[in-house]
């Protein structure tokens, strides 16, 4: 397993929309122990592919509550009720938002086994499905964001 880089705001790619996994192969889950790898270094609690420069539709959650997850070609298939939550991005280091999200999500994906995944999420966990999928499609939380600030600035 190794470190990777993480891809901050301004690079390209993170507004690039990713392509599907084909294969769920060897590669793959050496590239998840990378991911987490790299999460875990960076005090984070959710990575999806572009961050570190991979155009695939895959992502890795270890939200602290015991939802720890490999998704791979993730698909929100219903959303239910709101919620306003403080995220933060590994990408956009410094800074935090408050954003709307669904407060109850249903996900279907494949594991890193490449088995079919559903998943059914609320409150923290939602979010962050919800924020690591958005990477997956070129968007990040300050497209969203109701407000956008420096940390320091958010603490004062």
């Amino acid at each position: 397993m190794a470190i990777r880089r993480i891809r901050t705001e301004g690079e390209e790619i993170l507004r690039m929309k990713c392509k599907p996994v084909k294969d769920v192969s060897d590669s793959i889950r050496s590239l998840i122990g990378d991911m987490f790898e790299t999460m875990y270094a960076s005090n984070g609690v959710g990575l999806a592919a572009p961050q570190i420069g991979i155009l695939r539709r895959l992502a890795v959650i270890d939200d602290t509550l015991g939802n720890k997850l490999a998704i791979i070609n993730p698909v929100i298939t219903s959303r239910e009720g709101e919620q306003l939550a403080t995220e933060g991005c590994l990408s956009l280091p410094g800074y935090q938002g408050e954003v709307k999200r669904a407060e109850k999500i249903h996900v279907d994906a494949l594991d890193e086994n490449g088995a079919p995944l559903s998943i059914d999420a609320e409150g923290f966990f939602a979010v962050v499905l919800q924020h690591e999928i958005d990477h997956l499609d070129g968007i990040l939380y300050k497209d969203k964001a109701e407000s956008y600030v420096k940390q320091e600035a958010a603490q004062q």
